[in-house]
């Protein structure tokens, strides 16, 4: 899903992230620190694509676009998962966070920490809308099924005509017989909409190849696996180089 920008002209408005911290403070210094630095430093470049509050007040959760990475190291995921815990009786809070290159990670992630699959969903009209049934039943199984993939590397590609996020994940499962799968989102900026779809290899080798250059023809890809309810991150070291 690519977010809209302030000059496209379909673009919704930019909304503003609501984490609803008035009259809170961070549980520790370190955590006040944390959360100044990771996200409230860049909070004027952070897009709300949608949020969920709890009824009683404890748990915000939020899918944010953070604006600030299309000017930092080329290929960076721009998604964060953002899950406030807060404390009503001492009004502190904590909070976790994960940085990942499609929405619908972000939403497994949160889904994950416990947030309602429905409340968490991405309103009508945020970003490019799904192109097909395809796109749509992967991403529903990028949030819903249970833990079978880690995030080995992704790249981001917002310079493009078409945008495009390319994304390893390899099974936790050893006895997979495609271990290695290769998401590519690709956005249609005429249409606002856009495709996701799905490679599955048998090596690392073949996988990054297909991940350095996702726009070679498509392969025939395996028997459908179920992809995971929430992305383990692995360490950004182990992944494959990608160029602009």
């Amino acid at each position: 899903m690519t977010t809209p920008k302030e000059s496209d002209p379909v673009s919704p408005s930019k909304s503003t992230p609501d984490f609803r911290l008035d009259y809170y403070r961070g549980a520790s210094d370190a955590v006040e620190e944390a959360f100044d630095s990771s996200i409230e430093a860049d909070r004027d470049m952070l897009t709300a694509l949608a949020e969920y509050h709890a009824a009683d007040a404890r748990h915000s959760f939020h899918v944010l676009h953070d604006g600030a990475a299309t000017w930092g190291i080329p290929g960076q995921p721009q998604i964060i998962a953002l899950h406030i815990a807060r404390d009503p009786g001492t009004k502190t809070f904590t909070f976790e966070h994960a940085t990942l290159p499609l929405p619908a990670m972000a939403q497994a992630w949160l889904v994950s920490q416990g947030c309602s699959r429905e409340g968490i969903r991405l309103p009508l009209g945020m970003g490019t809308a799904p192109a097909d049934e395809a796109t749509t039943a992967l991403q529903e199984r990028l949030i819903g099924d249970a833990d079978r993939f880690a995030l080995v590397a992704s790249y981001t590609n917002d310079t493009r005509d078409h945008p495009q996020v390319t994304v390893m994940l390899q099974a936790l499962d050893e006895k997979d017989p495609h271990p290695f799968r290769v998401l590519v989102e690709e956005a249609d900026l005429a249409t606002y909409t856009h495709t996701l779809r799905e490679a599955g290899f048998p090596t690392y080798d073949a996988a990054e190849s297909y991940f350095n250059d996702p726009d070679t023809p498509q392969r025939t890809l395996p028997p459908t696996t179920r992809l995971p309810k929430r992305v383990v991150p692995a360490p950004p070291s182990t992944g494959p180089t990608r160029r602009r």
